[in-house]
């Protein structure tokens, strides 16, 4: 309980689920927390206005620290911010339509702590506005924690979201933070730890959940599209550590990425062109990806969520 930890919420344009993300911080069951809201929106803007409206709040919680950026740096850069005003020894993050259930912290640090490890990473449940589970990404495939195998799992998989990432303060500013990206800062920040030597370690539990909803999202459009190309090739310059198959998969994945995208944007001709791309990148993960994806969710749509219920009460 002596050692502090600070959560960098960076905020932009969406302000109406920010309280809740606080919120869900605040009800943690480990007590020596900081609340790092990092206001990335334009100073002159409605959506600063609405922000500060919302920050009031918390202006005598001595927990929670409130940062108005003096132009908008987009993700990346307003979390760098957070990082460098926080007072905590550990550093972990949440976005701000999110939310952390009672006993993220208080689980990840104690984790943390026992294995004397730089930073860590988790499972995350995904909801829709309707707050039903549409995902589940866990890293079950994540047999050992050498770097060398957690760098091919991140490559195949990705080892995110950002939110499932808990550092100590000095290791993460040891590595530089993030770096300025528009699609892939989390994917960076992974690959970044695990080639600077840090210690990672793999938690197997589920403390967050993130949301998808119909709000503004990077998610589609052309800068999207672009973005995941730039990953792609980025992830290209890693091919020789892995087998032919794997390729195929890492293929495979940008592919079905993008088929998604084309359809988000409403794209259909990228939607059409990745789908017949994904199919001859891995026939065999073409088929069996949709098929796990329907027998995880059942599996995890029959659990009972104590500890969202706990929340909300």
């Amino acid at each position: 309980m002596d050692k502090k930890v600070s959560v960098i919420i960076p905020t932009f344009k969406r302000s109406n689920f920010l309280l809740r993300a606080i919120d869900s911080v605040l009800n943690q069951t480990y007590p020596n927390i900081e609340i790092v809201v990092v206001d990335d929106n334009a100073p002159d803007s409605v959506f600063r206005l609405e922000t500060q409206k919302k920050m009031y709040k918390y202006e005598n919680n001595k927990k929670v620290l409130y940062i108005k950026n003096t132009n908008n740096l987009g993700g990346a850069l307003a979390r760098n911010q957070g990082i460098k005003k926080a007072k905590g020894d550990y550093i972990t993050f949440l976005d701000d339509d999110d939310i952390y259930l009672p006993e993220k912290i208080s689980t990840q640090i104690e984790f943390m702590i026992n294995n004397k490890l730089d930073m860590s990473f988790t499972n995350v449940r995904i909801h829709n506005s309707d707050d039903k589970l549409v995902d589940f990404r866990e890293h079950k495939y994540v047999k050992s924690n050498l770097n060398d195998e957690l760098l091919k799992q991140h490559l195949l998989h990705h080892l995110t979201p950002t939110s499932t990432y808990m550092y100590k303060k000095e290791s993460l500013l040891d590595i530089g933070g993030f770096d300025d990206a528009k699609i892939g800062q989390e994917f960076k920040l992974m690959i970044k730890s695990i080639e600077s030597g840090l210690k990672i370690g793999y938690i197997p539990h589920a403390n967050i959940i993130q949301y998808l909803h119909d709000g503004e999202r990077i998610s589609v459009g052309r800068n999207k599209i672009e973005g995941e190309k730039e990953l792609y090739n980025f992830k290209k310059r890693y091919f020789n550590l892995l087998s032919l198959s794997q390729r195929n998969y890492v293929r495979f994945r940008h592919h079905a990425v993008m088929m998604v995208v084309g359809k988000r944007s409403k794209k259909y001709s990228v939607l059409i062109k990745h789908l017949i791309l994904a199919l001859f990148a891995s026939p065999k993960d073409f088929l069996l990806e949709p098929i796990n994806h329907i027998f995880k969710l059942k599996r995890y749509k029959n659990h009972t969520i104590e500890k969202k219920t706990s929340l909300q009460q």
